[in-house]
C-alpha cells in the first residue's frame, strides 16, 4: 500500500511538472522563424529550467522570436545568445537552428575554417562604372563578458574600456579617433551619421553607437551595438581587394592588442567566432557592394542567378528597402562553414559575373544562369 501511494505521488509530481512546462510553452503557430520551426514542447520542457553560468535562460533567449513572428518572405532566426555558454547550454535547440540557418552546416560534426590572408584574393578590382562602394564587416565578442542581450551596465562599460584601450594602439593608416556616445556633441553625431549611415548604415541613423574610425574614414569599429564590437572596412569604388586587405590587417591588429591586455575573442572550432545572433556565427562576415544592375534586376532569372552564386540582395538602405535607380546591395549569403577568404572570393566572382551579365544585356545579348556553386568546400 505504501509503495502504491509513493508511486502515485511521484506520478502526480511528474504530471504536474509536465503541465507546468507546457503551460509556459509559447504560442508559435503564426511565427515564421527558425526558433519556431525547431522548438517543440519536449525541447522546451527539457531546457526551460536550465540557465547559463551567468543566469541567462531559455525564455530570455527566445523572447525576440516570440515577440517578432518574423518576416513574411525572409525566415529570421528568432533566438539570440546571452553569453558564450548559451551555445552549449541550449544546444538542443540552437544546433538545429544553426543547421537550418546555415544551409546544412552541422555543428555537431563539422569544423569551421578561418583564413585572413587577403593575398589569396584574385580579380578583386570591380568595374567602377558599376560598383559604387565596397565594404567588409564582421563582429567580435570579448570572452568572459556577457553578450549585449544579457550585458549588465557594468559589463558594457568593461567592454568599452577593454576595446577603447586596445584601439589606442592602432598605428599607420588605422590610426584614428574614438567617439563616445555620451561625450560626442549633436554636431559630431550628425557628422558620423552623414559619413557612415548613407546607404550601408541607415538602419542605425537614429542611434549611432559609440565608434572609432581611422583618419581616412575607411576603417570603423562600433562598440556595444548588437555585438561587443562590429569591425568595418569600407570605401567608395570597386577595389574590394584593398578593402579586404585593410579589414584583415585591422582585425588581426585589434586581436593582437586585445590579447596583449589579457583578453581574447570568443571562438571555437565548431562555431568559429561567437556572436549574439546565430546567423553571424563562423566568420560573422558580410562582404558587400553597391552595384548598378538596372537591366539584370528586371530579368526574371535574376533571383535564380543570385541563389546559384550564393549571393543575396538588399536595397541600398538595407533589409526591406527598395533599390533606387537599379542599385543593389549585393553580399554573400553564407557565414559559417567557409573561411573569410572563401566568402570574399565568392562575392568577387559573383559580382563580376553579375556585371558581365549587365554588360551583355546592354549589348542586346542573352545571359545564362550559372550552375550552383558548392557551399562547403
Amino acid at each position: 500500500m505504501f509503495s502504491l501511494h509513493f508511486y502515485s505521488a511521484k506520478r502526480s509530481t511528474i504530471l504536474y511538472s509536465a503541465l507546468n512546462d507546457y503551460s509556459e510553452y509559447p504560442d508559435l503557430r503564426q511565427h515564421n522563424n527558425c526558433m519556431a520551426s525547431n522548438l517543440t514542447p519536449a525541447i522546451y520542457a527539457k531546457l526551460c529550467d536550465k540557465t547559463t553560468p551567468n543566469g541567462y535562460t531559455l525564455d530570455q533567449a527566445i523572447q525576440t522570436g516570440v515577440d517578432n513572428p518574423g518576416h513574411p518572405f525572409i525566415k529570421t532566426v528568432g533566438m539570440v545568445a546571452g553569453d558564450e555558454e548559451s551555445y552549449e547550454v541550449f544546444a538542443d535547440l540552437l544546433d538545429p537552428i544553426i543547421k537550418e540557418r546555415h544551409n546544412g552546416y552541422d555543428p555537431c560534426v563539422m569544423k569551421h575554417p578561418t583564413d585572413l590572408d587577403s593575398s589569396k584574393i584574385h580579380s578583386g578590382q570591380f568595374d567602377d562604372r558599376y560598383v559604387l562602394s565596397s565594404r567588409v564587416r564582421t563582429g567580435r565578442s570579448i570572452r568572459g563578458l556577457s553578450l549585449p542581450p544579457a550585458c549588465t551596465r557594468a559589463e558594457r562599460r568593461e567592454v568599452e574600456r577593454v576595446v577603447v584601450d586596445a584601439l589606442a594602439g592602432l598605428k599607420g593608416d588605422l590610426t584614428g579617433r574614438y567617439y563616445s556616445l555620451t561625450q560626442m556633441t549633436e554636431k559630431e553625431q550628425q557628422q558620423l551619421i552623414d559619413m557612415f549611415c548613407e546607404g550601408f548604415f541607415t538602419d542605425v541613423a537614429n542611434d549611432f553607437p559609440p565608434c572609432r574610425h581611422n583618419n581616412e574614414k575607411t576603417f570603423l569599429i562600433w562598440i556595444n551595438e548588437e555585438d561587443h564590437t562590429r569591425v568595418i572596412s569600407m570605401e567608395k569604388g570597386g577595389n574590394m581587394k584593398r578593402v579586404f586587405d585593410r579589414f584583415c590587417r585591422g582585425l588581426k591588429e585589434v586581436e593582437r592588442l586585445i590579447q596583449e591586455r589579457g583578453w581574447e575573442f570568443m571562438w571555437n572550432e565548431r562555431l568559429g567566432y561567437i556572436l549574439t545572433c546565430p546567423s553571424n556565427l563562423g566568420t560573422g562576415l558580410r562582404a558587400g557592394v553597391h552595384v548598378k544592375l538596372p537591366l539584370l534586376s528586371k530579368d526574371p532569372r535574376f533571383s535564380k542567378i543570385l541563389d546559384n552564386l550564393r549571393l543575396q540582395k538588399r536595397g541600398t538602405g538595407g533589409v526591406d528597402t527598395a533599390a533606387v535607380g537599379g542599385v543593389f546591395d549585393i553580399s554573400n549569403l553564407d557565414r559559417l562553414g567557409q573561411s573569410e577568404v572563401q566568402l570574399v572570393q565568392t562575392v568577387v566572382d559573383g559580382v563580376n559575373y553579375l556585371i558581365e551579365c549587365e554588360k551583355r544585356l546592354e549589348r542586346g545579348q542573352d545571359i545564362k544562369v550559372p550552375p550552383p556553386i558548392k557551399q562547403f568546400k
